[in-house]
């Protein structure tokens, strides 16, 4: 699950490191030559082990990393892990964090920048099941909604503010846990959910009216991609002071360059890619990480510019939302547009140009979802 966190940072986190899963010493904001020459980078993931992250996974596993002289771990996030809180604090050197959250630590005095934006569309959804006819923000109007809070209401309240609901008024919201418990038994009329992780747990479950797995046509879905107020997502973020050091530079694109060929990688290998993020430790069946190698890969590919190129309109409609939608507290995410280098495509652009030397498709031009069948319980 991809998430904005709570304000806390663990004290520990699991590494999964390139190195035989061996934890790496932080780098207290430089670089540290590591074994064998190479050069000792720290990741922090947004999230637990999952394969929302596949393409990292993939890097490691793949020896994508070493090949441009990096030893790269991977840093496990959690509910109690900040990722783009972790990297201000130079515990990482690059993070993986949704951009209106980010972008609001900026304004609390985080210096980092966006050098990456993995993926291009937003994996946020509103489910409910076709029984409730909720297809659109309006038919929420006196519905009981449930949101997961901690940042991640703002698409669903711009929605419905769109649509001329007032949410403090015409919608009952109510906390939603981190899963759909409470959609499955009709506790709540519509749930939050990803598109590659608790859409699937309902699809996952069984329905008691048919003694099978409910389907894609037993729920309706409302994606905020279509109804325009979508943000931006899971993005690559790294120190804006540290940028301005040439050595750090070229880390930088030769991360960036071992990323997204982990991740052009995983477009074409999703049971393969699959298989690393099992091996990596997830907790999650192994159906249900197929689904999500799938669905993330649906958020990345295609990418018209190139994987990791800020879309400055994708951007702009994030920082809109953002700082004009007011959630059931009249709060906002942002007070106003980012100031300063909030990203930067300088990186990407090079990493991509390394790629396409390479002759890989930096576009997904190419790209086709697989069909996952999913088993109970994602086993």
């Amino acid at each position: 699950m991809n998430r904005l966190n709570r304000l806390v940072i663990a004290a520990g986190a699991v590494v999964i490191g390139s190195s035989a899963l061996a934890a790496c010493s932080s780098s207290g904001g430089k670089t540290n030559a590591g074994s064998g020459g190479l050069t000792k980078v720290k990741l922090q993931l947004q999230w637990f082990t999952q394969a929302q992250f596949a393409g990292y996974i993939a890097a490691v596993d793949k020896g994508y990393y070493k090949d441009q002289g990096l030893d790269v771990s991977l840093l496990q996030g959690g509910s109690d892990i900040v990722p783009q809180t972790v990297l201000a604090k130079g515990q990482a050197d690059y993070a993986i964090a949704w951009v209106p959250k980010a972008l609001q630590s900026r304004e609390q005095g985080a210096d980092i920048t966006d050098v990456g934006q993995v993926f291009q569309r937003s994996g946020t959804l509103q489910v409910s099941f076709k029984s409730k006819n909720i297809t659109t923000p309006t038919a929420l109007k006196n519905k009981t909604v449930g949101d997961w809070g901690f940042g991640n209401e703002y698409e669903l309240f711009a929605g419905m503010t769109k649509d001329g609901l007032s949410p403090g008024k015409d919608v009952k919201i109510v906390q939603q846990q981190f899963d759909m418990n409470a959609l499955l038994s009709g506790d709540i009329d519509a749930a939050q959910a990803m598109t590659y992780n608790e859409y699937a747990q309902v699809l996952e479950a069984k329905n008691p009216k048919t003694g099978k797995l409910y389907q894609p046509s037993d729920l309706n879905a409302i994606n905020w991609n279509n109804v325009g107020t979508a943000m931006l997502q899971d993005a690559i973020w790294t120190s804006t002071k540290k940028l301005a050091d040439a050595k750090f530079e070229a880390t930088t694109v030769k991360f960036l360059t071992a990323s997204y060929q982990g991740w052009i990688y995983c477009s074409t290998h999703a049971q393969d890619c699959r298989d690393m993020v099992v091996k990596a430790g997830s907790k999650l069946g192994s159906s249900h990480q197929l689904w999500q190698t799938n669905e993330v890969n649906k958020l990345i590919w295609p990418s018209p510019q190139g994987i990791g190129i800020v879309d400055k309109a994708a951007w702009d409609q994030t920082v809109a939302v953002a700082s004009k939608t007011k959630n059931v507290d009249g709060a906002t995410v942002l007070k106003g547009t980012p100031k300063g280098e909030a990203y930067t495509n300088k990186y990407t652009q090079q990493a991509l140009a390394n790629l396409k030397q390479r002759n890989l498709d930096t576009t997904g031009t190419g790209f086709k979802p697989i069909t996952v069948t999913l088993n109970p319980g994602g086993s």
